[in-house]
């Protein structure tokens, strides 16, 4: 596994704080997320996963806890949007340039709005994908914030 990906690039050319972590991935898993979390022994609420969206037809991404669903309402609303709908893998996979499991939101190869969810503010670290299956980054979500130009906004479902 090659540790140098396109969002590692972007975090250090940003000058972000961040280690990698790699895991053995799943890709039968019903959440790679959670799937993530336990094969790294942490809080799912800390490991968050990567969705491509498409608000009012333009492309965007929303970060959400890997353990929480993301509300379509909250993220149209977050990213000034009248409604907002999953985007179909193979549209995510091209939009990103990763593979659906390797989404990072750094080092997309189109650069598209982003919103984190509130909840990262709790942590002070959290885990994003790195660019392939398998890698993450732990990174504060104020370097998240920063690098990425992203909004931070409640996005999730209430339980």
């Amino acid at each position: 596994m090659a540790l140098v990906t396109r969002a590692t690039r972007m975090l250090e050319q940003a000058k972000a704080v961040f280690t990698l972590h790699r895991y053995d991935y799943d890709a039968e898993a019903d959440s790679i997320g959670l799937a993530a979390a336990a094969a790294l022994g942490v809080e799912p609420a800390c490991v968050f996963k990567t969705l491509m969206v498409l608000a009012d037809g333009k492309p965007a991404c929303v970060i959400a806890p890997s353990d929480h669903e993301v509300s379509m309402k909250k993220a149209a609303a977050a990213l000034g949007a009248k409604s907002a709908t999953m985007m179909k893998p193979a549209d995510a996979e091209r939009v990103a340039g990763y593979k659906v499991g390797g989404i990072s939101p750094f080092g997309q190869t189109r650069r598209v709005a982003v919103v984190l969810d509130a909840s990262a503010s709790a942590w002070q670290a959290i885990y994003l994908n790195g660019g392939q299956r398998g890698l993450q980054v732990l990174v504060s979500p104020g370097d998240v914030l920063r690098v990425l130009g992203a909004k931070l906004a409640d996005i999730t479902a209430q339980a």
